[in-house]
């Protein structure tokens, strides 16, 4: 990279509250709880979504109200971020990177449809289903479920102009943002960018599809330590960043909460013996980590995954401590790559470690790695 690039703002928001300040007590607290919800979506436990007052980042009512909860939860996090860089005069130049799942359902107008064509045969139902359908749903409601919504509502509440980017493929979709984004600011291509995502986790559409497969953690929450044979809790997670050149923010005075020295993702398919553990070695070839590196885990619980993840942590032989934050925040699917650059970037400005290395396992793919290094004052200076 030719022009170093700082973080300098973080919007976070999961189960433990919003802002830095839950977050960092969490991070320095070795003995942090999890807040669970392990009966609104039994048998499956999952790391709830706070109580937001949302009009302090999304003061229109008719803009909340044509969002559905994920655009909200990221709108909001977006917001969280420009105001803790100081950024909200940079919106209008702004490049925006989304990484979005593919919206949600109307859950509510599901079960309703199912119910009226239950008892009707094949020939009466194919047609009252696509009437259902048509009329069930108001446009807005539509509209909002459609991935680059997000990116258009965080556009049109917060006035982010610049150039705009949505990222599909759940947590590769994080890393190929983030990465995608640093790339451009450092080789000179604008001076700031806002990069995240979110993810609303209660919600049974999505629960019902990771369960067949075994994948989630069913019964009473452990932490991931305590899961043998793997399984995943789902976090509600907004998490967004402001990027930044380092030229840039020295000119406006803000201050860096960690220097992104690299980022790298492979690709998705697979070929061969080409597992994720191998992935992972191939992208961490030449990192530039020093002994006593702090490992932010994206893992997922997922047994596979967490199988291949704890096979290349093995290989880390002069990692300092690990920290699995899915035992904190949950998984929040595109959310978790950014939540993890986050908790990292506190982790370095509180001095808590000396450099850190975010990984991203994706639930069967889509592996990244990253680095954060502190921001010395000789680069502040």
């Amino acid at each position: 990279m030719s022009e170093p690039v700082w973080i300098t703002g973080i919007g976070l928001v999961s189960s433990l509250g919003e802002g830095v300040e839950p977050h960092l007590a969490a991070l320095r607290a070795p003995d942090a709880k999890p807040v669970v919800d392990a009966a609104s979506f039994a048998p499956f436990p999952i790391h709830p979504l706070p109580s937001l007052a949302l009009d302090a980042q999304i003061p229109k009512k008719g803009d909340q109200r044509q969002m559905e909860p994920w655009q909200r939860l990221g709108t909001y996090a977006a917001g969280l971020a420009l105001d803790h860089a100081g950024a909200r005069g940079l919106a209008g130049e702004m490049h925006l990177l989304v990484a979005a799942g593919g919206g949600e359902r109307d859950v509510a107008l599901d079960e309703a449809i199912c119910r009226e064509l239950a008892a009707l045969p094949p020939g009466e139902a194919g047609p009252l289903l696509n009437e259902r359908l048509a009329n069930g749903l108001r446009p807005t409601l539509f509209l909002a479920q459609l991935s680059n919504l997000l990116a258009g509502n965080i556009s049109i509440v917060h006035g982010v102009t610049g150039s705009s980017r949505t990222f599909m493929g759940e947590e590769s979709a994080a890393a190929d943002a983030v990465r995608i984004a640093t790339a451009r600011l450092a080789e000179g291509r604008g001076e700031t960018a806002l990069v995240g995502g979110a993810y609303a986790a209660g919600r049974w559409d999505m629960l019902l599809l990771f369960s067949p497969s075994g994948g989630l953690l069913r019964g009473d929450w452990v932490p991931l330590a305590g899961r043998p044979g793997g399984g995943m809790v789902t976090g509600s997670l907004g998490a967004f960043l402001v990027l930044e050149t380092a030229r840039h923010a020295r000119a406006r005075g803000a201050r860096g909460l960690a220097a992104i020295g690299a980022v790298r993702n492979g690709a998705a398919r697979r070929r061969g013996g080409d597992t994720a553990r191998a992935s992972a070695l191939a992208l961490a070839e030449g990192l530039p980590l020093r002994p006593g590196h702090a490992v932010f885990s994206g893992a997922s619980g997922v047994a596979g995954a967490l199988e291949e993840e704890r096979a290349f942590l093995d290989t880390l032989t002069e990692a300092g401590p690990v920290r699995f934050t899915t035992d904190l925040l949950g998984h929040g699917m595109e959310a978790s790559f950014p939540a993890n650059l986050a908790l990292a970037a506190l982790a370095l400005q509180a001095g808590l470690v000396p450099q850190a290395l975010v990984t991203g396992f994706g639930l069967w793919r889509g592996e990244a790695l990253a680095v954060l290094e502190p921001v010395g004052e000789e680069a502040e200076g």
